[in-house]
């Protein structure tokens, strides 16, 4: 159906609105062109390359058998159990959270000199590991995935519903991790779960980046077509507009001004929305990032370097460029 409609208008969706760009730029400036083949895109690393080993380090029964009375207890109990032994990322973060909350709370109450320093060393261990378990209850979690799936095309060229709230959410997630990073555990995680549920709903960051793709790709095929009529024949001479200037004039503010510049500023306004945090939830990790993930963040989450993000910008920069250089050789330059 989606082929179907956009057979009947090229404009329809992101990616045959591009093949016609290309199509009818080259038509109007009398060159050759071609549809170079869109690149593939890495997917998101597997989980077990994402997921890091959590160090264990617990009291033993003794000595958690001692300290009853005290909440640790009941908080290395819960670890203790059937449930705690298989506990998802976002519960393992909570749990190490409370731990570490218990057990300050806990150490002014043991008279047991022994007892206290070993568990002064187990807070001190759980702090340490603590990225561990902030990096595998966001980046090692199986709902986000769903986020990144390469399933569901291109980013939309109208607004989907629930973007903003996705955008919210990663916001309101860097947000409430920042405590944690700096090693301030009086944070609530309540809403964690939440977030991964909306991970599982939306697939914009994987639309982001087939977009953004597929873009760089067009946008060049088009510039080489403007670039080879700018190495040929002029299209006006002595700077006069003819009739041929005015048509391909006509396709600059038709095609490009009214349908590929909105569709680039909604890319660029999803990567400021969803990608710029995620970026902000993967650098502020970087210390436990395992290799295998870093390479692929570099790549697709970074808005500078070598980044695919990066390349957009330097493809669209190329373009308008091009578009000036050809537009002002008939004294028709816009400014934009």
């Amino acid at each position: 159906m989606t082929l179907a409609l956009a057979g009947c208008n090229p404009f329809s969706a992101p990616e045959s609105m591009m093949d016609e760009y290309v199509e009818r730029t080259a038509r109007v400036l009398d060159q050759s062109y071609q549809l170079t083949p869109i690149p593939a895109t890495d997917p998101l690393p597997r989980r077990r390359e994402r997921v890091l080993d959590m160090p264990a380090v617990e009291l033993g029964m003794l000595d958690f058998l001692s300290l009853f009375g005290c909440e640790l207890q009941v908080v290395a109990g819960e670890r203790a159990s059937v449930l705690g032994r298989v506990m998802q990322p976002a519960n393992r973060l909570r749990y190490e959270v409370r731990f570490i909350n218990a057990a300050q709370e806990c150490l002014p109450e043991i008279d047991d000199k022994e007892l206290r320093s070993d568990v002064a060393k187990a807070v001190e261990s759980k702090r340490k590991s603590l990225p561990v378990a902030i990096w595998n209850a966001t980046w090692g979690v199986e709902e986000i995935e769903g986020l990144f799936t390469r399933t569901e095309g291109l980013y939309p060229l109208a607004p989907g519903a629930g973007t903003a709230n996705l955008s919210t959410d990663l916001e309101s997630l860097n947000a409430m991790l920042m405590p944690l990073w700096q090693g301030h555990t009086d944070v609530s995680l309540e809403q964690l779960g939440a977030i991964h549920q909306q991970w599982q709903s939306h697939q914009a960051a994987g639309q982001l980046i087939l977009a953004a793709r597929m873009l760089i790709t067009r946008l060049d095929d088009t510039s080489d077509v403007i670039e080879s009529r700018l190495n040929g024949r002029p299209l006006c001479l002595d700077g006069k507009p003819n009739n041929q200037s005015d048509i391909v004039q006509n396709t600059f503010f038709s095609v490009f001004i009214e349908r590929v510049q909105p569709y680039l500023a909604r890319v660029r306004r999803g990567r400021d929305d969803i990608i710029r945090p995620l970026e902000e939830l993967a650098e502020q990790q970087k210390t436990v990032m395992p290799e295998a993930f870093g390479s692929w963040y570099g790549q697709y989450l970074k808005l500078d370097g070598d980044s695919l993000w990066a390349r957009l910008d330097a493809s669209q920069q190329r373009h308008v460029e091009l578009w000036q250089r050809q537009l002002e050789q008939c004294g028709l330059r816009p400014g934009m």
